[in-house]
Parts: structure tokens; C-alpha cells; sequence
């Protein structure tokens, strides 16, 4: 970072898919950190991609939602793709120059590699395999798929229509709280909004302080260590660091405005997860209503015929 503030942040922000998991307790689980990294880079340069095509950037996120959600019913490799990789792609929209999104997809890898060497180096433990989340049918996964595949195509053509300068902020955040479950999506979208205002001030407000780069380089560690420590938090505290460390780096570019910046985020957030909560709760529950109602119709008419 005293060289090239950027690319420094780049990096850190590498970090982010590794220090957001539990860490493996033997080594030869950790291999996922450098897989996890490369698919990562694929997504965030995917996304960089398909924003140059506006139209196609909406189309394929409904089409990548879908698929994702269906690869995850079928293999823990679709489950990754659907936590990381997709979140990664409806962030990258942002990037419009190929060039700067290619760039940091390579730091992003980067990044990682370097994360698995640190982890490498950590003693082996025993730890107690993840409890298996119960498997969707094919209706609810394709459900699901769907209503994701939509919220998130409609948030990046806001996005677009809007003439946004950030359109993936809004992209990103339907993909990262939006899930299956009623009460853990409401908490997400109330823990999110919530971290992304309080990182998003922090790092408008330093910003605006114009530190020197010790000092940013000292936050950015700090950030860092705290996502590692409190992913695992049911109160979503997480999405304070990772939101530090995305506008942190967006900021380093010239006449940027941290108060602008602050709010364009905030408010994009806000959208994102009014999004999630519209088609990930609100029509959820109207489309089980309207099946009870259809299915007591049926049984109504046998009874009638009866």
C-alpha cells in the first residue's frame, strides 16, 4: 500500500473470501483457500464482462441465480458458487473499465494464494464437520432460483436505468442476504443494513481525515482480523469490514467524494435489501397462500362432488 494504494486493497480484499469461512483443521482441507480464490477472481471478472453489455448483465444474472441454485442442491462446489462466486459476479458490475476488473480479479487471486500460505502454516486440529443443511426438492430449489435469479436482474437494471455508478452495490447485496429461510433472511437484511451504514461511515470518515497510509494500512489489518472473528456471528456483523474494505478501495481513486460515496452506498444498500425481502419473504408467503387457497378449492369441489 505505500507503493500503490490500490493494489493493496486489492489484495486485502482477496483476503475476504478466506478470512469470511471457517479455517480447515487439516491442511489438506485448505487446498479450498486457493480454489476458493481462483473461482472468486472468475466471478469478479465474469461480472466485469458482462457489464459491458448491459442486457446481457441482466439476462445472465436471472440465468447464473438459477443455475447456481441448482448446482448447489447437487454438490457443496454449487453451494460455494452460490455464498461467493455469484455475489462476486453482481458486485463486479460495477467495474466498467475491463481493464481495473481483470486487474483486481488478479490481485484477488493473489490475494488468496497468499492467505492459503498463512494458513498452511497454522497448526492441524480436529474440528467437527459442518452439520449438512437439509436438501431442497427440485420445486424449491427452482423456486428459489427463480425468485433470486429475479430480484438480483432487477436490482442491476435499476442499476443500468438509473445511470448508477456503482451498480453492483445493490446487485451484490440482494445476492448476499437474500436465502432460503423466512426468519434468517430478515435477519440478514436488518444485520446488513446495519453493518454496511456503520462500515461504510467509517471509511467515508476516514476518507475524509486523509490519514497517512500507515494508518489505513493499520485499518485494513484491523478489518481483516475482525471479519475472521466474527463470521461466524448470528447478529451479520461481517458486512461492516468487508463494506470498509470495497469503499475504502473505491475511494482511492482521484475527486472521489466520501460523503457522496457514503450515501450512494447506503442508499444502494438499502435497495438491495428491500429487494431481497420482496421476493425472498414478502412473495414467498403469497405464493404459499395461493396454493392453500387453491388446494382448499380442490378439496371443497371433491367434497361437493362426494
Amino acid at each position: 500500500m505505500p507503493f500503490s494504494p490500490t493494489a493493496g486493497l486489492a489484495l486485502a480484499v482477496g483476503v475476504i473470501p478466506v478470512a469470511a469461512f471457517d479455517l480447515p483443521g487439516y491442511r489438506r482441507g485448505r487446498r479450498i483457500i486457493p480454489l476458493v480464490g481462483l473461482l472468486s477472481a472468475v466471478g469478479f471478472l465474469t461480472g466485469s464482462l458482462l457489464t459491458q453489455v448491459p442486457f446481457l448483465a441482466v439476462c445472465a444474472m436471472f440465468g447464473l441465480a438459477v443455475g447456481c441454485t441448482w448446482w448447489a442442491r447437487q454438490a457443496r462446489a454449487g453451494a460455494l458458487a452460490l455464498a461467493v462466486v455469484l455475489p462476486l459476479t453482481g458486485i463486479a458490475l460495477s467495474y466498467r473499465d475491463l481493464a481495473e476488473g481483470a486487474l483486481i480479479a488478479v490481485l484477488m487471486l493473489a490475494g488468496s494464494l497468499y492467505a492459503w500460505g498463512v494458513a498452511m502454516l497454522w497448526p492441524e486440529r480436529q474440528v467437527a464437520p459442518p452439520a449438512r443443511p437439509p436438501t431442497p426438492t427440485r420445486q424449491e430449489a427452482l423456486t428459489y432460483g427463480a425468485l433470486l435469479g429475479m430480484a438480483a436482474a432487477i436490482a442491476a437494471l435499476l442499476g443500468y436505468v438509473l445511470e448508477l455508478e456503482h451498480v453492483g452495490w445493490a446487485t451484490g447485496t440482494v445476492l448476499l442476504v437474500m436465502r432460503p429461510g423466512r426468519e434468517q433472511l430478515v435477519l440478514r437484511g436488518v444485520g446488513r443494513a446495519a453493518s454496511v451504514v456503520a462500515g461504510a461511515f467509517a471509511a467515508a470518515y476516514l476518507a475524509g481525515l486523509d490519514p497517512p497510509a500507515a494508518v489505513t494500512i493499520a485499518t485494513v489489518g484491523l478489518a481483516i482480523a475482525a471479519l475472521a472473528a466474527t463470521q461466524g456471528s448470528r447478529w451479520y456483523i461481517a458486512p461492516a469490514f468487508t463494506t470498509y474494505l470495497a469503499l475504502t478501495l473505491i475511494l482511492q481513486g482521484a475527486g472521489e467524494r466520501p460523503g457522496l460515496r457514503f450515501a450512494e452506498r447506503a442508499l444502494e444498500t438499502l435497495i438491495g435489501v428491500a429487494l431481497a425481502l420482496l421476493f425472498g419473504a414478502v412473495i414467498p408467503i403469497l405464493i404459499r397462500a395461493a396454493r392453500t387457497a387453491s388446494q382448499k378449492q380442490v378439496s371443497d369441489g371433491q367434497g361437493s362432488g362426494a
